[in-house]
């Protein structure tokens, strides 16, 4: 097959949107609708990618920069060049502007921003049917009414059976007999790059919106004697486009019931499927339990026998076999990541910040916080604490109410609580700090130097009781 070459359209404003931020921009299943769409190009293996912008152009282009840029990005690399098209002026005209960066060697496909979910692998079968010299369309029918879209005009049977594409009206356009049809163009074509351009520049807006339509393109080569063939599919769902907030929430809904039935496939136990969003990649082993309400964002894996309770967000996170995740949760590992180990226990209502390492059977109760620390086996902190920026050992017991003082203000120090160490209610541990093992911090304490191992440690002001001593009362 020829080097394949990608036009996404991405210029529109999506006033239905009634948003500042440009449409393809906006979010499905965590990512935006451009991504998506990049991400189907990139899997193709296309040489070059070709973005044509205009509305919002300058916030476009720099997350395409971005996407080109990211780093442990999984997909091959790609060339990404834009276009601008201002005024905007129809589709055909939005892929004139793309023309001159395309090589006339090559296939070109031509994609929407605001259209997500196209398969690579129907893809590819259109990018097949352009091989031969021919003009490839993707159409759905749905055998009910298409609505705004253009409609497929067919011609007679040729003796092979097959009923050649003759045009596509635009909606518009069409005469009540065109508007009944019900085989739609989803927008998406493929053609080789010498023929597009040859039927671009035939391209006029005498029409009903005077716009170059991009659909004229069949027109003009049907009169050329050059065969446009479409690939019809039942599925109306991967090629449906985003034009308002229903049409992305309803979309996002059959994204996230097409991912919770994948999972269940695979062995995961739903609670309830509808109450599931996957924002990112989720691996899964086997016997994983997840409750109602959960948010999966960024690259999560959960081990055998991972137990996940109701209303948890969790993104860029491992959590290995035999944990259990209890309800309200809030993990986050960022670019760092958080780990939690085997058969730990973490919540309910606790907070997991990036660089957050927990051994195996460590506990993190209700109301705490850990960052960029690390937990050994079978520590605890059961209740109303904070750990920044620490180091704990095997089986400490960190006690309610405690913090380590990590940040001075201009930089962040570090706390180490050796193996087998014991810190008491309301304690402040102030970081650079060792608390030695085996030890013990009596509760209320603060503690600002280090402490020796297998000793009591009490830093706190004297109990002082005054004897009958009044209270102020109100005048």
């Amino acid at each position: 097959m020829s080097a394949i070459d990608v036009v996404i359209m991405a210029a529109g404003k999506g006033t239905r949107m009634k948003s500042r931020l440009p449409k393809v921009l906006h979010r499905l299943a965590g990512r935006p609708l451009l991504a998506h769409v990049l991400a189907s190009a990139a899997a193709l293996g296309a040489r070059s990618a070709v973005v044509v912008t205009g509305h919002g152009a300058t916030e476009v282009e720099a997350f395409c920069a971005s996407w080109a840029g990211a780093s442990g990005q999984n997909h091959p690399e790609i060339a990404l060049r834009h276009a601008r098209q201002e005024p905007q002026l129809g589709t055909g005209h939005a892929v004139q502007q793309a023309a001159p960066q395309l090589p006339g060697d090559g296939v070109t496909l031509v994609l929407n921003g605001d259209v997500p979910l196209v398969r690579p692998d129907t893809l590819r079968r259109l990018l097949a049917l352009a091989a031969d010299d021919a003009i490839a369309l993707l159409t759905v029918d749905t055998g009910d009414d298409a609505g705004a879209y253009g409609r497929i005009l067919r011609g007679a049977a040729e003796p092979d059976g097959d009923i050649p594409v003759r045009a596509i009206v635009e909606a518009k356009d069409a005469s009540p007999d065109e508007l009944a049809v019900t085989e739609w163009y989803s927008g998406v074509m493929a053609a080789p790059t010498r023929l597009l351009k040859k039927y671009l520049a035939l391209l006029t807006d005498d029409n009903a919106q005077k716009e170059f339509y991009l659909t004229d393109v069949v027109k003009h080569a049907v009169a050329d004697g050059t065969p446009v063939l479409a690939l019809k599919i039942d599925d109306a769902v991967e090629v449906a486009g985003v034009n308002s907030p229903l049409q992305l929430a309803e979309l996002e809904r059959q994204v996230q019931q097409a991912q919770a039935r994948r999972l269940m496939t695979d062995g995961v136990r739903l609670a309830d499927p509808a109450r599931f969003d996957l924002r990112g990649q989720l691996d899964c082993g086997q016997d994983v339990e997840i409750d109602v309400g959960c948010i999966f964002e960024g690259a999560v894996s959960l081990g055998d026998g991972v137990r996940i309770g109701a209303h948890c967000v969790i993104a860029n996170a491992k959590i290995e076999a035999g944990a259990v995740i209890h309800p309200f949760t809030h993990i986050d590992g960022g670019k760092e990541g958080v780990v939690v180990g085997p058969g730990a226990l973490v919540g309910p209502y606790a907070r997991l910040r990036p660089g957050a390492e927990l051994g195996p059977e460590v506990h993190i109760g209700n109301f705490v916080e850990v960052k960029n620390s690390t937990l050994a086996a079978g520590a605890k902190a059961n209740h109303l604490a904070y750990l920044g920026d620490a180091t704990v050992g095997e089986r400490v017991n960190y006690g309610a109410g405690s913090i380590t003082a990590n940040y001075d203000g201009a930089h962040k120090h570090r706390t180490v609580i050796e193996a087998d160490a014991h810190v008491g209610s309301n304690c402040v541990l102030v970081a650079p700090v060792t608390i030695g093992a085996g030890g013990t911090v009596g509760g209320g304490s603060t503690i600002t130097k280090n402490t020796p191992p297998g000793a009591l440690s009490v830093a706190r002001g004297k109990q002082v009781s005054i004897a009958g001593w009044a209270r102020p009362v109100k005048k």
